[in-house]
């Protein structure tokens, strides 16, 4: 799951002009659902979002203070291009959820975000819709956050392995009898030289 936290500020979400959620000071959630995304990584990443210190506390001294211990607002929005793999120049989105796999996990995640917090803080705008997005940002403070990667079955990393090892030693191998024939040069005297195409090769002629 990948998270891109903008912090502080005024944040708003709207469609065609019409507002649809506001915040004034706290948390702007942009929510990238991977394919692989459990429920672990879910309640991982409330987790995360309301315990962040990233807020001053009343002394004025940084990064001591979360938006829960502040009660600021958080403002979520569905963003599935922070999904993005890039193919050269193009984007691939691959790796993002489906959307309608998505869709029930993302209402999970805000149920979950309510419950561990308090609901009437807790806004979001529209899933799957085109929306403008006002973010005032103070500081600039934005932070990416990653789900962690689960560990890796052992068996499925062995196979995983020799798969490698096949492709290295297909690559490795010898090239055959015909080829080696067709990469030995000839020499233009070489009466058994063919004027036929690359890698013909003419039969010995009788003196």
């Amino acid at each position: 799951m990948g998270l891109s936290l903008v912090f502080k500020g005024q944040q708003t979400t709207g469609i065609g002009g019409e507002q649809i959620s506001s915040i004034g000071q706290g948390i702007c959630v942009l929510l990238g659902i991977s394919v692989e995304d459990t429920q672990k990584e879910l309640e991982h990443m409330v987790r995360k979002i309301l315990n962040l210190r990233v807020f001053e506390d009343e002394s004025g001294k940084h990064w001591s203070k979360s938006v829960m211990d502040k009660q600021y607002e958080v403002l979520c929005v569905s963003q599935f291009t922070l999904q993005c793999i890039l193919k050269g120049n193009k984007p691939d989105y691959h790796m993002a959820m489906p959307t309608d796999q998505a869709e029930s996990f993302y209402n999970s995640f805000l149920e979950h975000l309510r419950k561990s917090y308090k609901p009437e803080l807790i806004k979001d705008g529209k899933f799957g819709e085109y929306m403008q997005v006002h973010i005032q940002n103070d500081g600039p403070v934005t932070i990416e956050l990653e789900s962690p990667t689960p560990p890796i079955d052992p068996k499925q990393l062995a196979k995983l392995e020799k798969s490698q090892q096949r492709k290295e030693k297909t690559r490795m191998k010898a090239p055959s009898e015909s080829s080696r024939e067709r990469n030995v040069p000839r020499s233009k005297n070489d009466p058994s030289a063919s004027s036929g195409a690359e890698g013909d090769v003419s039969s010995e002629r009788e003196p």
